[in-house]
């Protein structure tokens, strides 16, 4: 009996054992994502926030000091008309908070656009009723005195005046698919400046100002659609269809900008009489205090230099009030940051060599420096004129954490997050709270409410308890931070995972990088790695795998001399240090030097490419998801920020995998999706054509009507197997 006994807890523990097993199966199921509290909508009283509730039929208003729920926004089952709706997208509500717009039946377009069917809700008599008839619609906003809306249909901008019930007047009837745009970005300046919406109301909602892009002239491109599956295209059963928009690679025509402004009163179309250049770009416009002035933010083509024009919309008159030039590119991040304040505007510039911020009058006069010294903002929260108060993100001492902090009148910094991390926030009208979420490594989001004076915890939504026990049962190794110096004498910053096998014998190494500039993946951050807590990296260490990633020269956190000095020759610098990384480990004594493999996806393909091409035959085995192969290939904003235009440095674009293909060493897997709109299959195509020709075998995956994001049905799955197969198999 008591062998029995034995037998049979052993048999339970074993069975425990494997039921805690990690699979890939689980991971791309979802079984391991962190839960987030997601959506928050700060109200104007300042002491409560919105969110769309987990069913996604109601809207609820929350207490920031407690978190607990104080009212109900919007019910579907509560509302009053002829509309009838099971569940609802997302929501916008208006400047006094008495109108919210429903948002249904979503399509996605790219990356930050989609359409929608959106419905006007009065919160005081529970009324709903369709913002328009002709259609589904995008990126639409309200003016300043919630009266009006204004949205974009089909390259149109379009007006619904609600005091007139709800009248809808098309504004523009010149948009045109492939050819003219009003009111939102074409495909390369979405992508490139992070925007959807290109119009804004002026303060007293008078006039409507937007961005018209022609892209007439702009080249074309276009790729298959085939019938496949999850989902379906029943039209494409008898013949493949296809897609076909505007994309200018790297030196080749943009779209021809403009911005121009619309009498609400006397229905009149101006041009601004703005003065960019002929091949610039204007990467936002924002409405300030005074109904006679509008921002707008231009860049020359060689994203060098960035105007601040002050604009009348209605006389159309454009004054100059600000200039910076960084060199060699200024980085998106200005744009995504830029906030105007009840008498000027907070501008995010790295001048000084790291990531500042400055603040300036409605003239354009600096009136100070609001954040200082080596640490790098990243992230900005806002300014708060009562105070004189600036609140923000930066790195707090190191590369690898991201602190939440306070910046008073007088320049002294608070730090308002309370761990050692990565944090992030959210913050109060007013400033008097904020939501912050923080994690690490061995740490899943925690998500608690915070007080801004002191940035003492509240209460706390959300801790991931479950999932954070859940991974520890796993007893799988969590990432490991390290430095090394490279033959080149530069300090490169790492994390790995080693497996149990490491103790007693040379294991195969799998690196994993991205090395895009201003990237990183060396974080203290749950997010680091695959599939959240480096999960994707410990699923291989259980396979007897060591896990490195390694973010080389260029990546971000360090400051724009290091981030800059791949400018004119991307690829090159990232790639040796890639190399170098393959000859540090080499060196350690749980590596097999003669086992190393690489593998990344974008940016980290053309890098994984890049690197087993450089000359060091390091790598036994690399695998390249959606890699560009060529930047002559990729998009004209992205490639040329950082490499300037072929004509002008025709041999930086010639130093690329295509040109390296005869330099391959190791087994090289690639894999690409035929409706990437990003990256396209033409890169790889062209590669294993010259591959082929170099006689280098290779192998390839290409999915069907897969974007660049690879997913669908069973398709992410099928690609993470065939990544884990291809190293078992090569590295093994």
């Amino acid at each position: 009996m008591k062998h029995l006994l034995i037998i049979i807890m052993a048999c339970l523990a074993a069975m425990e054992a494997q039921a805690q097993a990690l699979t890939l199966e689980a991971l791309t199921r979802g079984d391991y994502a962190a839960r987030g509290i997601a959506g928050i909508t700060p109200l104007a009283d300042g002491e409560r926030y919105t969110q769309l509730a987990a069913d996604r039929r109601t809207i609820v208003a929350h207490s920031f000091r407690t978190g607990q729920p104080t009212e109900v926004l919007f019910d579907v089952a509560a509302t009053k008309g002829d509309v009838r709706l099971e569940g609802i997208d997302g929501y916008i509500l208006s400047p006094d908070e008495k109108k919210i717009l429903i948002q249904t039946a979503t399509t996605h377009i790219y990356r930050h656009s989609f359409t929608a069917t959106y419905y006007i809700y009065n919160v005081r008599n529970r009324t709903l009723v369709p913002l328009s008839k002709g259609g589904p619609q995008e990126v639409p906003a309200f003016s300043a005195d919630g009266t009006m809306v204004a949205f974009v249909r089909e390259g149109n901008l379009f007006l619904v005046q609600m005091l007139f019930n709800n009248a809808e007047t098309q504004v523009t009837k010149d948009g045109q698919r492939n050819s003219i745009i009003n009111g939102k970005p074409d495909w390369v300046n979405e992508e490139e400046f992070s925007f959807a919406r290109a119009f804004t109301f002026n303060a007293d909602g008078t006039m409507l100002a937007w961005i018209r892009y022609d892209e007439t002239a702009v080249p074309e491109y276009s790729f298959p659609w085939y019938k496949g599956l999850a989902p379906e295209r029943a039209e494409c059963a008898d013949y493949p269809g296809a897609y076909t928009y505007k994309y200018p690679i790297a030196g080749a025509q943009n779209a021809t900008i403009s911005v121009q402004s619309y009498d609400i009163k006397s229905h009149v179309i101006r041009t601004m009489k703005l003065p960019l250049d002929a091949d610039g770009y204007v990467t936002r416009i924002f409405p300030t205090n005074d109904p006679e002035r509008i921002l707008c933010l231009t860049q020359n083509r060689h994203q060098d230099r960035l105007d601040i024009y002050a604009a009348n919309p209605r006389s159309t008159e454009c004054r100059l009030i600000l200039r910076d030039n960084v060199e060699p590119y200024i980085t998106e991040e200005p744009y995504k940051h830029f906030q105007t304040t009840a008498d000027g505007f907070v501008l995010m510039s790295e001048r000084s060599g790291t990531n500042q911020l400055y603040l300036y009058d409605t003239n354009g006069t600096l009136r100070r420096q609001l954040t200082a010294g080596t640490d790098i903002v990243t992230d900005f929260y806002g300014y708060d004129p009562a105070t004189a108060t600036c609140y923000y993100a930066a790195t707090d001492g190191s590369p690898l954490r991201r602190a939440v902090l306070r910046a008073d009148a007088k320049g002294r910094v608070t730090r308002l997050s309370q761990q050692a991390g990565t944090n992030r926030a959210v913050f109060a009208r007013g400033y008097k709270y904020f939501v912050n979420v923080f994690s690490n490594t061995q740490t899943p989001p925690v998500t608690t409410i915070n007080a801004a004076a002191t940035g003492k915890v509240l209460t706390t939504l959300e801790d991931n308890a479950a999932l954070r026990a859940k991974v520890e049962a796993l007893q799988l190794p969590a990432p490991e931070f390290f430095t090394f110096t490279t033959s080149e004498g530069t300090q490169l910053n790492g994390y790995m995972l080693k497996p149990a096998q490491a103790a007693s014998q040379r294991c195969p190494v799998v690196m994993f990088q991205y090395s895009g500039p201003g990237s990183q993946q060396v974080l203290d951050s749950w997010q680091v790695g695959n599939m959240g807590g480096a999960l994707y990296e410990r699923y291989l260490t259980s396979l007897g795998f060591v896990c490195v990633c390694v973010d080389g020269r260029g990546t971000g956190g360090r400051g724009a001399q290091f981030e800059k000095q791949t400018y004119q020759h991307l690829g090159q610098l990232e790639a040796r240090d890639q190399v170098e990384t393959a000859l540090y480990l080499a060196t350690l004594p749980f590596v097999d030097k003669d086992r190393i493999g690489i593998w990344g996806w974008s940016y980290g393909g053309f890098m994984t490419l890049m690197a087993m091409t450089e000359g060091r035959p390091v790598f036994a085995a690399g695998v390249a998801v959606a890699p560009v192969t060529s930047y002559r290939y990729y998009d004209s904003v992205y490639t040329e920020r950082y490499m300037r235009t072929p004509r002008e440095n025709a041999a930086g674009y010639d130093d690329n995998p295509i040109t390296r293909a005869a330099n391959l060493h190791g087994a090289l897997l690639l894999c690409h999706g035929t409706a990437d709109d990003n990256v396209h299959l033409r890169n790889t195509s062209e590669l294993t054509e010259a591959l082929v020709q170099a006689d280098k075998p290779f192998h390839q995956l290409v999915y069907t009507n897969r974007n660049h994001s690879i997913y669908g049905g069973n398709t992410r799955q099928h690609l993470f197997r065939s990544i884990t197969t291809w190293f078992q198999r090569e590295l093994k």
